[in-house]
């Protein structure tokens, strides 16, 4: 199954009065680029979450994020009574020497701010929450996978369309190909005869390196081979499970036969239809850049 490197998959799970909330995102990349961000309670688990994560996106430059709420009513730090006391004493003597009034709420702000006021306990991470946390990830990376195929199918799709067009193209060359020769037969002929008096040419000779001329203009090989390639570029869509780089060097390769074709061509419809398989194939090379 063709997968493609965009997806977005999210989980959440509630244990021990704690939400936790997972979030993956993926865009396309040469290799896996894993950004993680998460609570420090959970710094020990990142090595574990990165390997898995790496086994099951494989490529692509992925965010994950990790978030913790609280939905017990207890508050998370307690007031330090003893510094807060010391604090608004100290507070309080400087505005009276200096005559300034003390507003109440904005002189508790102040001092809620300031060092050691508030004490937050350091919570401990335990055995169920692990499971949770390690729970929500494997339920965000089959959210993102499902993503990613429903965009990989619609991607194949669109990229399979386009090299069958390549091919209606190469098919469509064809009944131009033995016109073209007989013109370019024609027109050296003529251009010879116009230099050179008819009873000073070898026929013969002149035969001999008409078909050498004409056998360097002969476009066969190239279509055979482009069919090939978009054969071969069909078989892997249907067997890889990654197909992404494989198909860009195939893509490399139909693009050296289609450029091969315009060079030799040497008429005008056949490179009309050239302009349009390049199009068709600029267009699959920037969807295979999104395939897992």
């Amino acid at each position: 199954m063709v997968r493609s490197m965009t997806g977005y998959g999210k989980a959440e799970q509630e244990i021990q009065g704690k939400k936790i909330t997972i979030e993956l995102r993926s865009l396309n990349s040469k290799q896996l680029d894993l950004n993680v961000k998460l609570p420090m309670s959970y710094r020990e688990y990142e090595l574990e979450l990165r390997a898995e994560i790496a086994k099951k996106l494989v490529r692509g430059k992925v965010d994950l994020f990790i978030f913790v709420e609280t939905t017990k009513e207890e508050a998370p730090a307690s007031i330090n009574k003893d510094v807060f006391s010391s604090y608004y004493e100290q507070v309080k003597k400087v505005s009276d020497e200096l005559g300034i009034s003390l507003t109440n709420e904005p002189v508790v702000q102040t001092i809620l701010r300031m060092p050691d006021v508030l004490h937050v306990e350091r919570q401990e991470v335990t055995e169920e929450e692990v499971v949770a946390l390690k729970s929500a990830v494997t339920a965000a990376l089959s959210e993102i996978e499902k993503f990613r195929a429903q965009e990989g199918a619609a991607l194949i799709s669109d990229i399979l369309s386009r090299v069958s067009r390549i091919e209606d193209l190469v098919t469509s060359i064809e009944p131009f190909e033995k016109g073209r020769i007989e013109v370019v037969k024609t027109r050296i002929a003529n251009n010879l005869a116009e230099f050179v008096p008819q009873a000073n040419i070898d026929q013969n000779r002149f035969e001999q390196e008409l078909i050498f001329y004409v056998e360097k203009l002969d476009i066969t090989e190239e279509k055979v081979r482009l069919r090939n390639h978009c054969k071969y570029f069909r078989e892997i869509c249907d067997a890889e499970e990654a197909p992404g780089r494989k198909l860009g060097f195939v893509a490399q390769e139909m693009g050296r036969e289609i450029n091969t074709l315009g060079s030799k061509a040497n008429d005008a419809d056949i490179q009309k239809m050239v302009v349009q398989m390049k199009d068709e194939l600029e267009k699959i090379k920037e969807q295979v850049l999104n395939i897992l």
